[in-house]
């Protein structure tokens, strides 16, 4: 039934569950994902009447994931509601996961009713002091005719700044409640929530310009912002036309596609080794960054963030600029054009890191090739990389597995890697599938997971045959939890290297058919290549299960500084 289409004719008063509709309806929301509880229901019946389409799943962890990955994939915000108690603690890791990746997710969560306070209601939790800690805003809506007013008002603090997760309690009896729809405030989209895009401050803009315009030797890494504010065409043009070389991590991955002569991948110590100029974009220099220690200390850095508060966090930089990335980079360009560009005299420099990276490519490629069996990881994710097509969306969830992927498989669309992000979870990967296949039917998924990661929210493989929504996954069972052990062994020797991360032998492919997928079991290196074509063509949720060396590990995991 239409919003507009009231039940019983002319609209006199509205529900609780209603108003969350509309005020998603409001926001673009298509899909909400969730977990039933009885606190809830009646946003599911808002939600039939205004077109919005309810994803039921297995664990409230899948659909706070899920929304997660909606929010990265279509730029709008995400949506899980979950019941009280459990419900709502169980979705909690989604959360933390979609505040450290800047997500723009709400969850909405149940509780029991008003009248009961401090009665100790069913499922009754202090939710929103759980919740503070991990969202840009959380509240309790105290009154019904106020929720669609508190749900535009999470959605104001999402977009603040660096996007990032909200949460919303709403007790039963004001959700299910009635009030006169005069009383209820209705924000119109589009007119209650500012635009914060910036395009950074002017003078530091025009000295950025000045910057790259001189250098001989400047690098950009293009980070998950590049792609969280769409800004693919501007990141591209200032490559190409001031001939800068790029590297690209987490979301911003396939802004360049591979082969286009400004990419590169393997080179990166190198280019910032012996840079003059290094460009930071939306990465801040956390873990990943060494904290800032793999940049050298006589390069000239800037960076460039949507949060002032990641500019200039563990390392200084010549030049911190906080906006917007598309409208910074444009703002860049446009002042270069002005100026002296010594473009042109970088083809020497874009040559050496072109030697750099063919000499890397080059070490590797006897593990791309490998016949050996178990399968070496390399191998397996080299597949991988040759099977994508440039429609393909990769999604990676696992640990060692999904290093190793990180240094080959590069995807051919901007927008079309999904990982963890920098909280490193595991178990996003079936949520991730879920809304990337239902967002975009047309699109294929890709996931590899570590057999590890899988287990977490694997069962929710099943919800992907019931709303069938094929896909291609492809399980690493190295039956272990191999960049823990590895971290071990190191620490304590190998006799304690296999305490607490052994797993067992399974078998993920049957059950992948138990549950009503497609699955196969690969043991020989060169059965990949046909399984993964065989899944492609089998129209179903499809695991293939790989059976790898569980003693290769990444050169990633054996770098990590928590081992050394």
């Amino acid at each position: 039934m239409a919003e507009t289409e009231p039940r019983n004719g002319t609209e006199q008063s509205i529900s609780g569950g209603h108003l969350v509709a509309r005020a998603l309806k409001a926001e673009g929301v298509d899909t909400i994902f969730t977990l039933c509880g009885g606190h809830i229901i009646d946003i599911y019946d808002g939600c039939v009447d205004n077109g919005i389409e309810v994803i039921d799943v297995r664990h409230e962890q899948v659909a706070a994931h899920a929304a997660d990955a909606y929010a990265r994939l279509t730029g709008k915000p995400g949506c899980a509601v979950v019941t009280a108690g459990p419900g709502t603690t169980d979705a909690v890791t989604g959360v933390a996961n979609a505040l450290r990746a800047e997500s723009p997710l709400l969850l909405i969560g149940g509780q029991g009713a008003q009248t009961q306070h401090k009665m100790g209601s069913l499922q009754d939790l202090p939710h929103v002091d759980m919740l503070t800690p991990i969202t840009k805003f959380a509240s309790t809506v105290p009154a019904t005719e106020r929720i669609a007013d508190l749900v535009s008002m999470a959605f104001r603090e999402a977009y603040n700044g660096a996007p990032g997760p909200a949460y919303l309690e709403i007790p039963r009896d004001v959700l299910d409640a009635k009030v006169p729809v005069e009383q209820a405030r209705l924000p119109e989209a589009g007119k209650y929530r500012a635009s914060t895009r910036s395009a950074g401050d002017p003078a530091a803009v025009e000295q950025l310009a000045a910057l790259l315009a001189g250098a001989q030797r400047p690098a950009i890494l293009f980070g998950s912002q590049v792609w969280t504010t769409r800004a693919t065409e501007s990141a591209r043009r200032l490559v190409r036309e001031l001939n800068i070389p790029a590297y690209m991590n987490g979301a911003g991955r396939g802004t360049l596609p591979p082969g286009d002569p400004h990419h590169f991948q393997l080179s990166r110590r190198h280019a910032f080794n012996n840079a003059d100029v290094i460009v930071i974009i939306g990465t801040p220099f956390d873990f990943r960054m060494g904290y800032g220690r793999r940049i050298p200390p006589n390069a000239t850095v800037v960076q460039i963030d949507l949060d002032y508060r990641t500019v200039g966090k563990n390392r200084d930089v010549d030049l911190g600029i906080v906006g917007d990335a598309a409208l910074v980079l444009d703002s860049v360009l446009e002042h270069v054009h002005s100026k002296e560009n010594g473009a042109r005299e970088r083809k020497t420099w874009l040559d050496e890191l072109r030697e750099a990276e063919e000499t890397a490519k080059q070490k590797r490629l006897p593990q791309l090739r490998s016949a050996e069996s178990p399968i070496h990881p390399y191998r397996l994710v080299h597949e991988i990389n040759e099977f994508l097509t440039e429609d393909s969306i990769y999604i990676g969830d696992g640990g060692d597995i999904v290093t190793f992927s990180g240094q080959v498989v590069q995807p051919k669309s901007p927008g079309h890697w999904m990982d963890p992000g920098p909280l490193g979870t595991l178990g996003v990967g079936i949520p991730f599938v879920l809304a990337a296949k239902h967002t975009f039917p047309e699109k294929e998924v890709v996931a590899l997971f570590g057999d590890g990661a899988f287990s977490l929210t694997g069962w929710d493989f099943e919800t992907l045959v019931r709303y069938e929504l094929p896909f291609i996954g492809i399980v690493g069972n190295n039956s272990s939890m191999n960049q823990i052990r590895y971290g071990q062994e190191r620490k304590y020797g190998p006799e304690r290297a296999r305490i607490g991360n052994t797993l067992g032998d399974v078998r993920y492919d049957e059950f992948a058919r138990m549950l009503g997928g497609h699955g196969e079991e690969v043991t020989d290196p060169e059965q990949i290549r046909p399984a993964l074509d065989r899944a492609r063509a089998s129209g179903k949720p499809a695991l293939i299960n790989v059976w790898l060396d569980p003693d290769a590990y990444a050169p990633g995991t054996m770098n990590q500084t928590m081992y050394k």
